[in-house]
């Protein structure tokens, strides 16, 4: 079987190709390195022991889509490749409509054009905006996005829907909580380009004496201790994930065309309990200041996962202490 993933040298995107090879995959790369490392395809060969055929491709550019697929013929695609920052976005929402929406159009038009009917899709809980009850379900309503990345999530899912009516195209939306983490080889993991968006990345290079202090976005939010509260899943759960949701398309066990499920551990921890859980396990200390709320964050989320661990046959395995920690002996392997 072989399966494409666009994105795939990114962070999730590499550790799901990794596991597809564990799971004796052929796997072919798309990626346009605009924020990822030309040597994370070594990092996944050193540790699968097998290279991925690489294609560098903006998926941007439909011409370059549609000679991709003319020439390469799949099983299935996981779909990354998308821009991913919430604060990003706000600031840079035409370029986020452009990449996010554009390229997943340009290849729902392809797998039409050539007969490919197994789509994964890279989702978000930020498609719930500020929910109305926690944990989250798949049925929970969906708000108006707080930032254009979460517009991009949900208008996404709304055109494949539209798409699998038209075609015989079977899709799954994961609906990620917070990837968190880096495989145990330390040879991979989260590698942001310029200064952290995401607080794992912020809270590693601020230990490791690359960042000042980390700034927290908000004290007075309705939580225990005023930060946000989120829920962290580890990225090799979270990789498993996408492997069970294309085993479930490829032998044709999905209950409907289009499909939903949350992935995230069921549980929320703020960004002061992160704080202290990575102090705890790396004895490292991180400075940090609280600052005023940043647009597009909300107060608090984390999944209910019930469907996804009945449904799907998944759960998670891995603990925050135990993210948290892959993520410090990751920033090791950088300095």
């Amino acid at each position: 079987m072989k399966v494409l993933v666009t994105g795939g040298l990114g962070f999730i995107g590499s550790h799901t190709v990794v596991e597809l090879q564990n799971e004796g995959f052929e796997v072919i790369i798309i990626d346009n390195l605009s924020n990822s490392s030309i040597d994370v395809l070594d990092k996944i060969t050193s540790i699968t022991g097998i290279k991925p055929d690489y294609h560098n491709i903006d998926l941007k550019e439909k011409l370059a889509v549609k000679i991709f697929f003319e020439h390469n013929k799949v099983d299935g695609i996981i779909h990354f490749a998308a821009s991913k920052a919430v604060g990003e976005s706000v600031q840079m929402p035409l370029e986020y409509y452009e990449n996010n929406i554009g390229s997943l159009i340009y290849i729902l038009q392809e797998m039409k054009s050539n007969n490919l009917n197994n789509f994964i899709f890279s989702s978000s809980c930020t498609v719930y905006g500020q929910a109305d009850k926690l944990p989250i379900t798949e049925s929970a309503p969906i708000k108006p996005a707080e930032s254009p990345y979460g517009n991009t999530k949900q208008i996404g899912e709304e055109i494949i829907k539209d798409a699998t009516k038209i075609s015989e195209l079977k899709a799954i939306a994961l609906r990620y909580f917070n990837p968190i983490g880096a495989h145990p080889s330390a040879k991979i993991g989260e590698l942001p380009i310029g200064v952290p968006q995401n607080l794992i990345p912020f809270v590693v290079q601020t230990a490791a004496g690359i960042r000042k202090e980390l700034s927290i976005f908000g004290s007075d939010y309705d939580t225990p201790d005023g930060t946000a509260v989120r829920d962290y899943i580890h990225v090799v759960d979270l990789a498993k994930a996408h492997i069970v949701a294309l085993k479930r398309l490829l032998q044709n066990n999905n209950k409907a065309q289009f499909e939903i499920f949350n992935l995230g551990t069921g549980k929320g921890n703020s960004v002061l309990e992160v704080i202290k859980s990575f102090e705890k396990v790396t004895g490292k200390k991180v400075n940090y200041k609280l600052v005023d709320r940043r647009a597009g964050d909300i107060t608090a989320a984390y999944a209910d996962t019930n469907y996804a661990n009945t449904e799907l046959g998944w759960k998670t395995e891995l603990s925050l202490d135990e993210a948290l920690l892959s993520a410090w002996k990751w920033q090791e392997t950088l300095q």
